[in-house]
């Protein structure tokens, strides 16, 4: 439901720019969560596109387990840092 308005939002303004990126949890090493943050943010990049978002307004970058919003060892914490955040590119 918050994709599908957040596409409306970005059909409403072409000029927008947004960056995909995509988070995991500390498990597993550096490389792989790198790649599995990618893959996480690509598939919120796919499925706005299956909502008619122009993919060229579309960025993805993967942090993998760089950036936690959450440091304990738990499983509430680490369903926490398996995320993907939706950021608005600005031209500064």
């Amino acid at each position: 439901m918050a994709l599908a308005h957040n596409a409306e939002w970005i059909k409403a303004n072409p000029g927008a720019q947004l960056k995909l990126e995509g988070h995991c949890d500390e498990r597993g090493t550096s490389a792989y969560n790198l790649v599995l943050g990618e893959k996480r943010a690509k598939a919120v990049r796919n499925y706005l596109v299956e909502l008619c978002v122009n993919p060229d307004h579309l960025s993805v970058l993967s942090f993998g387990k760089e950036r936690p919003v959450c440091k304990e060892q738990a499983e509430s914490c680490y369903a926490q840092n398996r995320r993907a955040h939706m950021l608005l590119k600005t031209g500064k």
